[in-house]
Formats: structure tokens, C-alpha cells, sequence
């Protein structure tokens, strides 16, 4: 679980793809997440369309400031637009920014910051922007799908619906992979 654990071990993956003659032409990036109400409800999926380390930066006197703001590198990554529009269509889901947090929001003041700061949010996990980063040192193109299974804010383990949200990204990705397997990122 985290970024740093996804990093590694999707770089591991692709260098060995690589190293045996065999890359990958696209990385994907899911699971189960948090959803930004009322835009991702619990047992639906969302396409990021941007994968954002949400908390990667600095606490100031002045709020907080991203890496990308304190010159230190970027903390977004952009999959293909062609590919999030057509799995979004494919799977009847909204396109947005995911958010990779290293500590899963549990207050609603958290949650409220995160949507100020991002606005297009609509789900948080812990794994897509090291999968981004890994994806993009290879030169492969990522895609993130979450699945969520609780609202993003007040933590209520009781309110969690993981069943709910593995039974969607299963039918979601029996839609999914037509799309996967026709989908030719050098005709960009």
C-alpha cells in the first residue's frame, strides 16, 4: 500500500518487460478508492484524468505548498485524453483528477481542503501517482480506475462498501478491456 510500494514495484515490472524484449504499452492503475460526493458515489466508478500527489509538498504559514509550487519537480500526471474519454464511456464513468494521499483523509475539514486545492477531484488512493511516476520514467502512458467504496471525509469503517466497489471495477473492466485491446497510443 502507498505510493512509494507501487513506484517500486511497477518499475521492477516494467524494466524486467523491457529487459526481456517484451514492454508495456500501457500502464493501469486500479483499485478500490474514496469518493468525492455527490460526483462519486459509493459502488461507482471514476477515470482519472489527472493523477495528483495531493499531499506531496509543504505545510507553510501560508497554507500548503505542492512540490510542483516549491520548484522541486511535478505532482501531476496526465493520462492519454483520447483513452479517459473512451473508458469513461465504455464503463459509464465520470472523468477527474484521483488524488494519491499517503494518509487517507478522516475528517471532513481534510476533505474540503483537498476539493479547494482540487476542485476537479473526485476520488483519493494511495497507489496512482507512484504508478505514474514509474509509468512515466519508462516512457509508458498510465491509466488510473478507482472503484469507491466510501465517501471521502469522516472516517466510518462501518459505512465502507469494499464488496460493492470490487463488484464494480470487475463488471467495469469486462467493459474495459475491449477498449484496453483497440486502443493504439501511437495513433495519437
Amino acid at each position: 500500500m502507498g505510493p512509494g510500494l507501487a513506484a517500486a514495484s511497477t518499475a521492477s515490472v516494467l524494466t524486467a518487460a523491457a529487459l526481456e524484449g517484451t514492454p508495456y504499452d500501457l500502464v493501469v492503475s486500479a483499485g478500490i478508492g474514496g469518493g468525492f460526493l455527490p460526483e462519486a458515489r459509493v459502488g461507482s466508478l471514476v477515470v482519472a484524468d489527472e493523477i495528483v500527489a495531493a499531499d506531496l509538498g509543504a505545510e507553510t504559514d501560508d497554507g500548503f505548498l505542492s512540490v510542483t509550487e516549491l520548484g522541486f519537480g511535478s505532482v501531476r500526471h496526465q493520462p492519454p485524453a483520447d483513452l479517459v474519454r473512451l473508458v469513461g464511456d465504455a464503463v459509464g464513468a465520470p472523468a477527474g483528477a484521483v488524488l494519491t494521499v499517503s494518509t487517507v483523509t478522516g475528517t471532513a475539514e481534510r476533505a474540503a481542503a483537498l476539493r479547494e486545492r482540487h476542485p476537479t477531484a473526485l476520488a483519493e488512493a494511495m497507489e496512482g501517482f507512484g504508478v505514474a511516476e514509474a509509468a512515466a520514467v519508462h516512457g509508458v502512458p498510465v491509466l488510473e480506475v478507482r472503484a469507491i467504496s466510501n465517501p471521502v471525509g469522516p472516517r466510518d469503517r462501518a459505512a465502507w462498501r469494499i464488496p460493492d466497489a470490487l463488484a464494480a471495477l470487475t463488471e467495469g473492466f469486462g467493459k474495459l478491456v475491449p477498449v484496453l485491446e483497440s486502443w493504439n497510443r501511437h495513433d495519437q
